[in-house]
């Protein structure tokens, strides 16, 4: 077997492995940004939603996105059994295993819409649905050979498969479900419904930093020229900018340094660089990143402004720096670096790759939210309703929907008065 494809299939295999540790990320992010009567249900229902994801991606998924079809979907490859794809200079399994854990991180991220207030059942049923009909046809539409592939759309490592169509899914969420108790007054000012613990936070950031590299660099497929390196060094660049950013205009604007803006700030960067990161020259990642930190401040606030209720800010983080990083190809994307579609505006392109990118955005983030948002909307009426009760929402989830706590020690119940 010849050498390059078996560097080539390792190297992926790598990347697959870090985006599959970035749940873990997202555990501790999910958990240490909400309350610590619900952290067991965050933690479990992660675990849970991806093993739905990928047996869903096996089964159907895949073959949505990749199979032989027509510019809208794919007809073929169903229930994949880990035979070689002709043209890939890889394993296909590890090809299927790298794809499987896109889609299992979309699916976490549409997911940040439910946290603190919605059903276990609701999470499980929409898993599937998701995975059916909302990430697969954005999918095959810039991956898979789709109609906005045959325009030329720039999304290497998915700023729009991936974050824009889950944060749409989040949002369609965030409405249907209506904020958890307490977030707003009557005058409509809001509370803040601090999360329980910032090292958590913190240490997920790291985490999602370091399997980011596995999520951009890992997409080259690939070993040749160590082209790889390069696009590690980009993503580095946007998110340490994107930290940056955030936390000056937080000390500006708020009088201190914010620690979870800063935190939020770092992942807006990852996820703006994510389209771009292998198109742009790293001046322009570092001015990526910057910009996606001042966006993500600004987002959160207008969000919450408008009531809308995002416990972990997905719709800022992975929305809003997803358009953000979608568009940006339009202005930076070089000549050299142009593989895919045309050059930047700033790169002699004129304003046809930004109208590309604009055009992508557009119809991937409508779709992805009017999909979720007539899924949701039939689940609700079908399920009475997608939201625990108010008392089960003011016990926790741990305990309304597993019967136990996250944190056992730590909370006192009858049983540990009688041990004690």
């Amino acid at each position: 077997m010849d050498t390059i494809f078996l560097m080539n299939s390792l190297w992926v295999m790598v990347g697959a492995v870090l985006v599959i540790l970035m749940f873990g990320g997202f555990i501790l992010l999910e958990t240490g940004s909400t309350r610590m009567k619900n952290a067991g249900h965050i933690a479990g229902k992660t675990i849970l939603t991806f093993g739905i994801s990928s047996i869903m991606f096996w089964a159907v998924g895949y073959g949505l996105i990749f199979g032989k079809g027509n510019s809208l979907i794919g007809f073929s490859d169903f229930f994949y059994s880990g035979y070689d794809i002709d043209g890939l200079p890889l394993s296909g399994a590890v090809f299927f295993l790298f794809q499987l854990a896109f889609a299992g991180i979309s699916l976490t991220i549409a997911f940040g819409g439910f946290a603190e207030r919605a059903k276990l059942s609701a999470y499980l049923i929409f898993a599937v649905l998701f995975s059916s009909f909302v990430y697969p046809p954005i999918a095959h539409w810039i991956w898979g050979g789709g109609w906005l592939a045959e325009h030329g759309k720039q999304d290497f490592a998915g700023s729009t498969v991936v974050h824009l169509t889950g944060a749409m899914a989040a949002l369609a969420a965030t409405i249907l479900l209506k904020p958890r108790m307490g977030k707003f007054n009557k005058d409509g000012s809001a509370n803040n419904l601090a999360g329980h613990n910032q090292v958590f936070t913190a240490l997920s950031v790291l985490l999602l930093w370091v399997g980011w590299f596995g999520f951009n660099a890992g997409s080259t497929l690939s070993v040749d020229k160590a082209f790889f390196g390069f696009v590690a060094i980009n993503t580095n660049l946007a998110a340490a900018a994107g930290t940056i950013a955030a936390m000056i205009i937080s000390w500006i604007v708020l009088g201190k340094a914010d620690v979870p803006m800063m935190l939020n700030g770092a992942l807006a960067g990852l996820v703006a660089i994510t389209a771009s990161c292998a198109f742009v020259d790293t001046w322009a990642a570092v001015l990526i990143g910057f910009i996606a930190g001042i966006l993500v401040f600004y987002s959160m606030r207008f969000f919450e402004k408008v009531k809308i209720d995002d416990p972990i800010a997905a719709l800022s983080v992975h929305g809003t720096a997803g358009v953000w990083g979608t568009l940006s190809t339009g202005f930076f994307a070089t000549k050299e670096l142009a593989t895919v579609g045309s050059p930047g505006l700033f790169y002699g392109g004129g304003f046809h790759q930004l109208g590309v990118q604009a055009m992508g955005v557009i119809t991937c983030a409508a779709f992805a939210f009017i999909v979720s948002y007539i899924l949701l909307a039939i689940m609700k009426k079908a399920m009475n309703g997608l939201r625990v009760t108010e008392e089960e929402e003011i016990i926790g989830l741990d305990m309304s929907e597993h019967g136990s706590y996250g944190y056992p020690e730590l909370v006192k119940t009858e049983q540990t008065f009688k041990a004690q």
